[in-house]
């Protein structure tokens, strides 16, 4: 072979290899375009699931605030209906004490027997209806004193009942379901 041959069977081979590498060269630009593409991709969907997990637990806030409203307006409520004859039997007690006081008179009289008894039935079925409500005198006599349904305004020494018991009631004390509407007036053994 010629020089000339050499030469240009040379230039063919670098120029291929010039050309391998070039294709090499543009083959791993286009594996990083790859990479840089899916890595944006895949920043995205990170993103995109970051947003939907926030906006998850933002939902899942939003029901729990909305069914804990739900619970305490019903709670509400229920208590409304529980007491809601509260203030008028606190206007009808100090009528009910005087029929108590009227039936603890002693009737001199027939017609003023007569008339005790008829005041005995309506103060009877007047307690019927208050109970009905849910409306019950508080426990005191031999009772221990309990400043929460009970309140003290005399203190008295006596050898019947043990300390801090309640010896005598003064003024009956109402509760209307569980919350009192009347505190008992008691004297407190000390």
């Amino acid at each position: 072979m010629t020089e000339q041959s050499k030469q240009q069977e040379m230039q063919t081979s670098q120029q291929e290899e010039a050309s391998v590498s070039e294709e090499q060269e543009i083959q791993e630009d286009d594996k990083a375009s790859e990479q840089e593409a899916k890595s944006e991709q895949e920043l995205k969907i990170e993103d995109l699931e970051h947003q939907v997990s926030d906006l998850n637990e933002r939902l899942l806030r939003v029901q729990a605030d909305y069914d804990n409203f739900r619970r305490r307006t019903k709670q509400a409520k229920e208590q409304e209906a529980k007491y809601r004859s509260q203030t008028f039997l606190e206007k009808l007690l100090p009528v009910v004490d005087n029929f108590d006081r009227a039936i603890q008179t002693t009737p001199e009289t027939e017609e003023a027997k007569n008339l005790l008894e008829g005041l005995d039935i309506v103060y009877r079925q007047l307690h019927e209806a208050l109970n009905g409500e849910g409306v019950k005198q508080i426990e005191t006599v031999g009772q221990p004193f309990d400043p929460h349904v009970h309140q003290a305004v005399m203190q008295v020494e006596s050898d019947e009942y043990d300390s801090n018991v309640v010896v005598e009631e003064l003024q009956t004390g109402y509760q209307l379901h569980d919350r009192v509407i009347r505190p008992a007036m008691v004297k407190v053994n000390t």
